[in-house]
């Protein structure tokens, strides 16, 4: 067989792609790899969930040693950003990963390729590729994992320029801090680069369509949020859309609609965080009858095999929520179905966190997504300012809500805005995935001082019988 031929070729080299191909190997299939990127990690590690991050990290230090450090009776006296440092720190964090990534491939022999990537025409059921790169060559396999993720949507009356009309990608990378930063879009990317360059120092303006920011969230975690980015200064609109933009020299003067009320808001950069849309443009599909459905991603089966056969799909291409480890978990089970294993997903059981501060993470249904099923709930919420750690740590804002049936107790759901919430979802998202119910938590030990407390407590305010609350 040819030195070219492969029992799996999988497209993209991000969160969902690379993993897919390590476990493939390690399954015992002969895999190759193909990302159009100099650097492995994908959309993710490049320019997305590690760069953020990062730079939110360092502006959380900056800002809370600016503002924080006095109360703990640490003088500091004047504080100096280095913007230049901050993101070499940044860079080479990335760099850092991106280069473990290709060593988990030598180390899996998983041949890399670089270039972009075409489908082309099956041979009979052969499944075929071309990559473009300082030379044109052609893979073939038994299969095709297309891994491709996806990347911001583009208005058409804002289209990007990367100078004032800028993404998320644009928004790592700036060199200088700018004055005001108008930001459209209330989700987890606009919030997250919105709260990182307003603790740098600019004046943040967040616009949102919609009644609340983070529309997918639990209205209550939301306006808790959005209570403690506005003492943070970042000034937000609901049910705010931007008509139109004059763009001059130095400055842009955005024209902004609030129920036919117009207003005018000068600004020096314009963040479009208006969501994100399959990366299946440049893949050839219609080569091997492949379409995109209405939502612009593609049919599949269960076994994530799309409906041409031989090609399959994962992570941002396919429904589902746009996660990095959605996408890994979809690239595991995947490969493990590939080999004859019954692997699972747990839908539900998957995190959403957004790393603003405080932290918002939640797992499981809402309290509307229950109404609306007609399922019977009761309720439980703790809030951290009555934590011992949290008030320790100078970090209490916030609270746990956990959902659970009446009867035998089983969590339902559970939604955080807090200290580290993201890190305090995964217990609870693994008591979730196994059915697990408030009766388990109450029986649980939880050392103190420790966020984790809140937890339990939570659970136990369900049935009112909090310690604590």
């Amino acid at each position: 067989m040819s030195d070219t031929h492969y029992d799996l070729i999988v497209i993209g080299a991000g969160p969902g792609g690379y993993v897919a191909a390590i476990r493939a190997a390690q399954l015992g299939f002969n895999v190759a790899l193909v990302e159009k990127r100099d650097t492995l990690g994908g959309v993710c590690l490049n320019e997305g969930c590690i760069p953020s991050k990062a730079l939110l990290e360092s502006s959380e230090h900056f800002a809370r040693t600016r503002h924080e450090l006095a109360e703990h009776g640490v003088d500091v006296g004047e504080v100096k950003l280095n913007l230049k440092q901050m993101m070499t720190r940044k860079e080479e964090i990335v760099s850092k990963l991106t280069g473990g990534i290709a060593g988990l491939m030598k180390k899996n022999k998983i041949k890399v390729y670089q270039g972009a990537a075409k489908l082309l025409p099956k041979d009979g059921d052969t499944c075929r590729v071309t990559i473009r790169a300082d030379k044109e060559q052609e893979l073939s396999a038994k299969r095709i994992l297309l891994a491709t993720g996806s990347e911001a949507i583009e208005l058409k009356h804002l289209p990007f320029d990367g100078d004032k009309i800028i993404n998320a990608r644009d928004a790592l990378s700036l060199t200088d801090v700018p004055k005001r930063l108008l930001v459209v879009g209330g989700g987890v990317i606009g919030l997250e680069m919105g709260s990182v360059w307003s603790r740098l120092g600019a004046q943040v303006t967040v616009v949102e369509m919609l009644p609340q920011i983070l529309p997918q969230t639990d209205p209550q975690i939301a306006q808790t949020l959005q209570r403690s980015l506005k003492k943070q200064g970042l000034d937000i609109r609901l049910k705010t859309r931007l008509d139109k933009i004059a763009v001059a020299d130095k400055e842009i003067t955005a024209t902004l609609n609030a129920d036919d009320k117009l207003e005018e808001v000068i600004c020096d950069k314009i963040l479009v965080a208006a969501g994100r849309r399959a990366r299946t443009d440049d893949l050839n599909l219609e080569v091997v009858d492949l379409q995109p459905n209405k939502a612009g991603q593609l049919d599949i089966d269960e076994n994530f095999q799309t409906t041409t056969p031989g090609i399959y799909a994962i992570g941002d291409l396919v429904a589902g929520p746009m996660l990095a480890h959605k996408a890994s978990d979809e690239g595991v089970v995947f490969a493990e179905r590939l080999a004859g294993q019954a692997a699972t997903i747990n839908y539900p059981g998957i995190p959403a966190v957004t790393y603003t501060w405080p932290e918002v993470a939640s797992v499981g249904h809402t309290e509307e997504q229950l109404k609306n099923k007609g399922i019977t709930f009761n309720a439980g919420k703790f809030f951290f300012n009555a934590n011992g750690r949290a008030l320790c740590s100078g970090m209490s804002d916030g609270f746990i809500k956990v959902l659970a049936t009446p009867d035998s107790g089983r969590i339902l759901g559970v939604h955080i805005v807090g200290p580290h919430a993201s890190e305090l979802i995964a217990p609870a998202a693994t008591v979730y995935s196994f059915g697990g119910s408030i009766h388990d938590l109450a029986v649980t030990s939880f050392a103190h001082p420790t966020l984790s407390e809140t937890f339990k407590e939570a659970a136990l305010a369900v049935n009112k019988e909090a310690i604590h609350a």
